[in-house]
């Protein structure tokens, strides 16, 4: 495991597949540090106005337009059944892009975290799999465990599977949520011109 560098709010990522394929960027929730795959993430920007979506999930916080495309937001907090805190000048949005594994379309999905850490490159001999607590309780979403060394500490990373995070039917209930809003924004811009 090595540290391949700090990252902040405003970063885009280098998608080169074949330098990137065992970098994860970390972030916390609280005091648990997890990490998903850097070559699902598209950028990492700052909190913006959200506009909220009426009769969504709790963790769904609602869409930011960002540039010009409409982009759902959840706050994983929420969706892992935390505690909800006061955002901080740390607090971020991760842009992923998440793949519906029914019909294989890209989403696009902000994901509110209480801090991006870095990105360490974790070798697949340094991720054990997921612990497994029988059927009570669902680890699907955890692609695995990293160990992860540095000065001579060593610590536990939750890595995650970013497509598993949300259930497909979450997923197309955003997506339709999301492309309604986009339409209803489209349909009101034609109509100012």
């Amino acid at each position: 495991m090595s540290t391949t560098g700090s990252i902040g709010v405003g970063s885009l990522v280098d998608l080169n597949q074949d330098d990137n394929a065992n970098k994860f960027l970390t972030f916390r929730l609280g005091n648990e540090e997890y990490g998903v795959e850097i070559l699902r993430v598209r950028e990492i920007i700052g909190l913006i106005d959200i506009t909220p979506l009426p009769r969504t999930p709790e963790f769904v916080k609602g869409v930011i337009n960002l540039r010009g495309k409409i982009i759902p937001v959840i706050e994983l907090r929420t969706k892992f059944g935390l505690a909800s805190i006061d955002y901080t000048e740390a607090t971020c949005v991760i842009v992923v892009e998440v793949t519906d594994p029914k019909g294989g379309d890209h989403l696009h999905m902000g994901v509110i975290v209480d801090t991006v850490s870095e990105v360490l490159d974790i070798e697949k001999d340094q991720i054990e799999p997921a612990p497994r607590f029988g059927c009570a309780l669902n680890t699907d979403y955890i692609l695995g465990m990293g160990k992860v060394t540095q000065n001579d500490q060593q610590r536990v990373t939750i890595l995650l599977d970013i497509d598993r995070v949300m259930l497909v039917d979450e997923l197309n209930e955003i997506a339709a949520e999301t492309a309604e809003a986009s339409n209803k924004n489209t349909r009101g811009i034609k109509k100012a011109a």
